[in-house]
């Protein structure tokens, strides 16, 4: 008798793809040319100067606000700042004063990148500098949208890179038995290194906690947000990091008199912080690398705002831009709406995606990134985004569509607004003061250094500027700025 054998074939699901992993780093305080790839010619950045080349410099790419909290705000909820709950950095305690520490936080309804992450799988971790709302309110990180958070709630806390504590999520983790606060003056005397030292350099321990948040999350999508607190003044990095840079840049010590701490070698930690900030990017880089996640990860670095201002003849905290070019000749710095204060350096890789050694000159900013992470991971994106997707001009599919403006409508620094529409900058400031300057009008393609006002020849281009700030202006009762009709 035959016996007939029937084979059972079983047909294998193809496989899922994994999510792609988003690691996002965020400089504190970085001029647009302050890192070797965007023509720093000092201080060496062979870790982002390698990224660069495996990935894209975005050219064009622009903060969300002159100052750390609101580029924040705008990063992290895709709104730009004529409808940004958090407008400037004041304190928390100015309108909740049960809080101590922290900045104005966002509201209970604001939605961010990291929730809608969240709500679509991700594993969500935050290490460095928060700013958006103090532990316990209605900003703190864990209400919106990070699994874990470790680092520096608050902006003023973090001027000293030895605190005695850092958050992890609700709990303070003391770090430093012996703080070293951020400001100080020495008028008299030896300034000495080592007396402005600690135990903990707080960025080493906020590292190596975002690495083994990369560890635990391997398997799992994740969204990993790093906004580092470096190269923001005051400066006292460790002494092996001055010592790499050249005793003859620095003559005098200074003193704290503009603020912050004193430094013997004011100028070598400046560059010491910048190049500590490249190493930190470096094991990030390397991390991945060896977990096997860099050919699924989107990385993004840039910065919050451009390269610290001056306080009257000379820089704040010591610092000295204008030696290291940190601008690459752009004008103004943070806390300006000219270009110096809000172009940033900002580069993109993503094996596969993104072409190696590539360059974009297409306009884009902080409001952008919510619509372009969302569009890269499949994640449905709130209604309402000021911001649109860069992924396209990313990945050399240039989209057809119009770039929207890009505003910036900002209380402080005497009250400055700006808007990008075209090739065109229109912008105004000391609308706060006694004598407000008159409208300036730019034309960004021809003359990126803003030195020529076309306001007066271009009268329907100022108009035209004037109607978009106006209509982009919403009502912010904690953060007013009224649009001259002048």
């Amino acid at each position: 008798m035959l016996q007939l054998l029937v084979g059972v074939f079983v047909l294998a699901a193809p496989p899922v793809e994994k999510k792609p992993n988003i690691v996002f780093i965020l400089a504190d305080d970085l001029g647009w040319a302050e890192i070797g790839c965007f023509g720093q010619k000092k201080i060496p950045t062979p870790n982002l100067d390698r990224l660069a080349t495996q990935g894209m410099r975005l050219t064009r790419h622009y903060s969300g606000a002159p100052v750390c909290a609101p580029s924040r705000c705008v990063l992290m909820t895709g709104k730009h700042l004529g409808h940004a709950e958090v407008r400037g950095n004041q304190q928390a305690k100015a309108t909740y004063p049960e809080f101590s520490e922290g900045q104005h936080p966002l509201t209970e309804g604001a939605v961010t990148l990291a929730m809608a992450l969240q709500k679509n799988g991700y594993a969500t971790g935050g290490f460095g500098k928060w700013g958006l709302g103090p532990v316990g309110s209605t900003g703190d990180p864990n209400k919106k949208g990070f699994d874990r958070f470790f680092g520096y709630n608050c902006q003023a806390v973090a001027h000293s890179y030895y605190p005695k504590y850092l958050w992890d999520n609700d709990k303070k983790v003391q770090i430093n038995s012996k703080p070293v606060p951020g400001h100080k003056k020495q008028p008299q005397g030896e300034v000495k290194l080592g007396d402005y030292l600690g135990e903990v350099y707080a960025p080493d321990r906020i590292l190596a906690e975002a690495l083994g948040f990369m560890d635990a999350n391997r398997s799992k999508p994740f969204f990993l947000y790093l906004p580092f607190i470096e190269p923001h003044v005051a400066m006292h990095p460790p002494k092996q990091w001055v010592e790499r840079f050249p005793k003859e840049w620095d003559e005098t010590a200074y003193r704290g008199e503009r603020s912050y701490l004193p430094h013997p070698r004011p100028r070598a930690a400046y560059a010491a912080m910048i190049a500590h900030l490249d190493d930190q990017v470096g094991q990030v880089l390397d991390k991945m690398d060896s977990l096997g996640l860099a050919e699924n990860t989107l990385v993004v670095f840039t910065s919050d705002n451009g390269a610290t201002h001056p306080a009257g003849q000379a820089f704040v905290g010591g610092a000295d831009p204008q030696f290291f070019n940190s601008t690459g000749n752009l004008r103004g710095h943070k806390g300006s709406v000219y270009e110096g204060g809000i172009r940033v350096p900002t580069i993109v890789r993503m094996p596969g995606k993104v072409k190696a050694g590539t360059s974009s000159n297409a306009p884009g900013y902080f409001a952008d990134w919510f619509a372009t992470l969302c569009e890269v991971t499949g994640t449905k994106a709130p209604e309402g985004l000021d911001g649109q997707s860069l992924w396209q001009e990313i990945t050399g599919r240039p989209d057809k569509v119009a770039r929207k403006p890009m505003v910036y409508i900002f209380p402080e620094y005497g009250g400055q607004v700006a808007v990008h529409f075209d090739r065109f900058k229109l912008l105004r400031t000391g609308l706060k003061t006694k004598k407000p300057a008159g409208w300036e009008l730019y034309d960004l393609e021809a003359d990126p250094g803003e030195t020529k006002n076309l306001a007066e020849r271009e009268p329907g281009v100022v108009a035209q500027g004037k109607a978009l700030l106006k209509e982009a202006n919403g009502n912010n009762a904690v953060f007013p700025v009224v649009i001259p009709a002048d």
